[in-house]
C-alpha cells in the first residue's frame, strides 16, 4: 500500500497493489496512518539524544528538524516513510522482509515532482488524479517487488 499526505494531513494519494483483508472505511485509515505518523515523528523527535531543545510532545516539527524515523516492522508488514522538503509525506506499507526503501520512497517522490507538482492543472493540496503518475509509478513498484 502506499499514502501521500500534504503537510495539512490531507491524504492526496492512496493505491493498493496487494491488501488482502480490509478492516476499515477509507477515511478512517487515512486519519489513522496520519496520526501514527504524526505521533511518531514527535516521539523521534523528543527522544533525540543529540537535540538539548525537546520542545512539547504533539507539536509539529518542520520537516528536517529534530530527529526523524525512516521504518519500522511488525511480524506481518514494514512501514518505510519520507518526508519532502515540501511537507509531502510518502509511505509505503510493504512484506515484513522487505529491506530499506528509501532510495525508492525517493524515486517516488520525483514521480510525484515530474507528473503532479510541475502539472499546470494541478491543484496542490487536492487528491491527485494523474494518469502518467499513476502509470509510471505501478511500473516502477512492479520492478521493485
Amino acid at each position: 500500500m502506499m499514502y501521500m499526505f500534504n503537510r495539512n494531513g490531507v491524504c492526496l494519494f492512496y493505491r493498493e497493489w496487494n491488501r488482502p483483508l480490509r478492516t476499515l472505511n477509507p477515511q478512517q485509515d487515512h486519519k489513522l496512518m496520519f496520526g501514527l505518523l504524526f505521533s511518531l515523528k514527535s516521539l523521534t523527535a523528543k527522544m533525540d539524544p543529540t537535540s538539548a531543545e525537546k520542545g512539547n510532545l504533539g507539536v509539529p516539527q518542520l520537516p528536517g528538524q529534530g530527529c526523524s524515523f525512516h521504518s519500522f516492522r511488525t511480524n506481518t508488514y514494514k512501514l518505510s516513510f519520507m518526508e519532502s522538503p515540501s511537507g509531502i509525506k510518502i509511505i509505503l506499507v510493504t512484506h515484513p522482509r522487505t529491506g530499506d526503501l528509501r532510495e525508492a520512497l525517493k524515486y517516488i517522490y520525483n514521480l510525484y515532482v515530474e507528473y503532479v507538482a510541475k502539472n499546470p492543472v494541478y491543484a496542490p493540496g487536492t487528491p491527485i488524479k494523474c494518469e502518467l503518475f499513476n502509470t509510471n509509478l505501478d511500473q516502477y513498484v512492479r520492478s521493485i517487488s
